[in-house]
């Protein structure tokens, strides 16, 4: 075979075409601008598609988010591509406590929120802390539309933590960064023995991640952890109530579901009967939607809690940046607490009753029973309270017992007038009254005295159940005078409808004791007038409906019940047997009888109206 051998024109060939590459190559590259501009175009590409499949993506739930660190870098991408595309920080777990002599706080650097609040001085009804906040009962965050329409909310966002102190008090900024100064930034500001806590809102330098043109609205929830023995009872005292800006109390209803849209809010409670988390604002929200659910019927099985409250605040991003100063209270509903934050009147989120009951309650009872608690122990301040409202309460009693012994005096006549007109029922009405007006005696008198202690009555019947001073406090075999004392337990599953799985003593002796009160005050005193109620009958129905209903309600209500009647039922019988004479009474009716009675107005009209139903009845039968 020939062997072929490169010649030197075949070499000068291959020089001259490579030489040709080079020079179109050189000819053809791109210049430094041109390089600049494709490298930007290129970074515009990757952005879009990484926002694009970052929509696309599933939202980041709790569970990993809590989860993601730097070392996981399939978590970090995912998080880049939904939330940090933008820029803000990278996600960082861990935690910031804040406390003081009276709360103990946990924030999460995670959504900037407080995932714990604890009372560090009180303790629920078997001895485990009182927590207002804690294993995710609550969130708090601010649902916001990015620039490119996407909605986040900071509890998705990571913020980084700086934790200093300012006169004393110690201060937790945390900034969620989508540069070095362009920030959304939470600041918390603990006060030493303080409730309260100062907390501020603000952005910086995100007026071109935020769009301006769609509300920033605040999200807060929270469901109201148990802390008492009876939770039926408690939830009846937990309930979420507002202040407008002009001092206007409102509330939301406490024993169904609910929800108001209002203005103007100044502060929003979310009372657990004795604890309150509370949030207040330096400037009035413009409006917010409030809601409150009922879960006791729903948590039946479980009894963890007791409502479910949320807010849906929006805030003003103006002028490219948001700046909203608040403050939160973690606390006992506490008068004495409360009243401290005069400015805010959070003493009226306190459930002290309505009108004259409530201003009688917070500004008779509860400073009275604070002075004596003060010195004495709660069961014997109770009694020294009643005895001491008994005798204040002795003039309206000698009134009412006054007018049963007169009563008592006509009864032989009003009955003898009952036996003639039985067969006319308008007429024994009609000569009965007269009979009154001759001796003097007004068949209303007996029930004026006792509307005169209805005041006295429901104002107590609110002070008992919130009253703090109360709570825990022990006397005899009551443990805890704000709840229900228990001298037997029925087995496990047994409950009675209304009166419940327990039985309480205090509320049968308070039972007994307005029994015999009741006999005293009805009985045979009151005769039996046509149209009115059956009055032996409530006589009994009373006392059992007393012992039903206060069997689940607060033991200092049943303490004091028995004691005042105890104590009115002597009073009665040293007006009965050592003031009150029968024949002077009886004397002095027959003396009114003999002077001529003047009628009034009222008295003229009802005769003149009887006397003509009387004249249509005669009319009638003809």
């Amino acid at each position: 075979m020939e062997e072929k051998k490169m010649d030197v024109n075949s070499i000068i060939g291959f020089v001259l075409i490579f030489a040709i590459l080079i020079f179109m190559f050189y000819q053809n590259r791109p210049t430094p601008e041109e390089l600049e501009a494709q490298k930007a175009q290129q970074e515009q590409v990757e952005a879009q598609e990484a926002r694009e499949a970052g929509a696309s993506l599933p939202q980041v739930t709790e569970s990993e988010a809590a989860t993601l660190n730097l070392n996981d870098s399939t978590a970090v991408a995912q998080y880049q591509s939904q939330i940090g595309a933008f820029g803000f920080t990278a996600p960082q777990t861990g935690e910031t406590v804040l406390e003081n002599d009276l709360i103990y706080l946990r924030v999460s650097h995670k959504g900037g929120q407080i995932v714990e609040a604890k009372m560090k001085n009180f303790v629920t009804h078997d001895s485990v802390p009182v927590y207002l906040i804690k294993d995710g009962n609550a969130s708090f965050g601010i649902d916001f539309s990015t620039t490119d329409n996407r909605v986040l909310n900071t509890t998705d966002l990571f913020f980084e933590p700086t934790l200093s102190t300012s006169n004393g008090n110690q201060v937790l900024s945390l900034k969620a960064k989508a540069a070095n100064n362009q920030f959304l930034e939470y600041r918390y500001e603990m006060a030493p023995d303080d409730y309260m806590l100062d907390f501020s809102i603000r952005t910086q330098g995100l007026d071109r991640v935020i769009n301006a043109e769609k509300p920033m609205v605040l999200q807060w929830k929270l469901k109201g952890i148990r802390q008492s023995k009876s939770i039926e009872y408690e939830n009846r005292y937990t309930r979420l109530t507002y202040m407008h800006e002009g001092d206007k109390l409102s509330k939301l209803s406490e024993g169904s579901d609910d929800e108001e849209v209002e203005q103007d809010l100044k502060w929003i409670s979310y009372r657990q009967h004795f604890f309150s988390t509370i949030l207040a604002a330096d400037e009035p929200f413009e409006s917010g939607t409030l809601t409150s659910q009922n879960l006791v019927e729903e948590e039946s099985r479980t009894f963890g809690f007791t409502k479910a409250y949320a807010s849906s605040l929006p805030l003003e991003f103006t002028g490219g940046a948001l700046n909203k100063n608040l403050q939160w209270y973690f606390g006992p509903t506490d008068v004495k607490v409360l009243s401290k934050y005069e400015d805010l009147q959070l003493a009226d989120s306190i459930p002290f009753g309505w009108g004259i009951f409530g201003w009688i309650n917070r500004y008779i009872f509860t400073p009275f029973y604070s002075f004596l608690g003060g010195m004495l122990p709660a069961g014997i301040a109770i009694i020294i309270m009643t005895i001491l409202v008994r005798l204040a309460m002795s003039p309206v009693t000698y009134k009412s017992y006054l007018s049963q012994a007169k009563m008592k005096v006509l009864k032989p006549e009003i009955t003898e007038l009952g036996e003639k007109y039985k067969d006319n029922a308008m007429k024994k009405q009609q000569e009965t009254m007269k009979l009154y007006g001759k001796a003097g005696v007004s068949p209303m008198s007996g029930c004026i005295p006792a509307l005169l202690q209805a005041p006295i009555f429901y104002a107590l019947f609110m002070f008992f159940p919130t009253s703090f001073a109360l709570r825990q406090k022990s006397f005899l075999w009551a443990d805890d005078l704000s709840s229900f004392d228990t001298i037997y337990q029925f087995p496990e599953g047994f409950s009675i409808p209304i009166y419940g799985d327990h039985v309480s003593l205090f509320p049968i002796l308070a039972s007994i004791a307005i029994f015999f009160y009741m006999m005293m005050t009805t009985g045979q005193n009151m005769p039996q007038q046509p149209g009115m109620p059956n009055m032996k009958f409530i006589m009994y129905l009373m006392p059992f409906m007393m012992l039903f209903f206060f069997n689940n309600y607060a033991s200092g209500l049943s303490l004091y019940y028995f004691i005042s009647n105890l104590i009115t039922i002597g009073i009665m019988l040293v007006i009965k047997n050592f003031i009150l004479d029968n024949d002077k009474i009886h004397a002095q009716i027959q003396e009114n009888k003999k002077k001529p009675k003047k009628e009034n107005k009222f008295q003229r009209k009802m005769r003149e109206m009887m006397e003509q139903a009387e004249e249509q009845k005669k009319l009638g039968k003809k």
